[in-house]
């Protein structure tokens, strides 16, 4: 995710967001992608925000590596001890490396006709059976929200078959419907997979 004004929303509200509570579904999804996991697992979170569902990760006994392109953001991750860096999906790289991938509302950032080459560079950095976290807002088509953020919108169907091609097996998924920053209420999916090889 590049876009410089979805970043300027981000670094304008960095604080707003980094406020907004952990929903009880978005905990029980984290704690269901950290059961899939081996103790003490590596885990890249793509696009990790202010850092909140990491130090989770972290508490629990992980390693996690965060990358996001707002600087405030990233700082903010730092402060709550996760190891992050300014970076995009675009350098998402390497084979078999992590564990785990994370993606919680991040990838909807990104061009839909860039959406398969992220999710090929996240599913070939997971380990033989790694796992991967999803949460988009579900719809079609790509717009922006009333605060100026571009989002793409895929549905549950799209999402699992763009998987389906990365040779990832989809275990579980939840939808329901949340206001988030911008106090829209949106329809949303929290997908769980296993990666090749599994």
């Amino acid at each position: 995710m590049t876009d410089r004004k979805t970043i300027d929303v981000y670094e304008a509200q960095a604080q707003r967001y980094a406020d907004l509570p952990i929903s009880q579904m978005q905990r029980e999804a984290i704690d269901r992608f950290l059961s899939m996991l081996p103790t003490r697992a590596t885990i890249l979170d793509a696009g990790c925000g202010p850092g909140v569902h990491a130090a989770v990760m972290v508490s629990a006994g992980h390693e996690v590596h965060g990358i996001d392109p707002t600087e405030a953001f990233v700082s903010d991750a730092l402060h709550r001890g996760v190891n992050a860096r300014l970076g995009s999906f675009d350098d998402i790289s390497g084979t078999a490396v992590f564990d785990g991938v994370y993606a919680s509302f991040s990838l909807l950032h990104a061009p839909r006709a860039d959406l398969p080459r992220h999710l090929a560079a996240m599913v070939q950095a997971l380990k033989p059976g790694g796992a991967l976290f999803i949460g988009m807002k579900s719809g079609s088509g790509e717009d922006r929200d009333t605060i100026g953020r571009r989002y793409t919108y895929v549905t549950e169907l799209e999402m699992r078959g763009l998987l389906r091609d990365l040779g990832a097996s989809v275990t579980h998924v939840e939808t329901g419907e949340e206001a988030g920053l911008s106090g829209e209420v949106a329809p949303f999916f929290l997908m769980h997979a296993r990666g090749p090889n599994a």
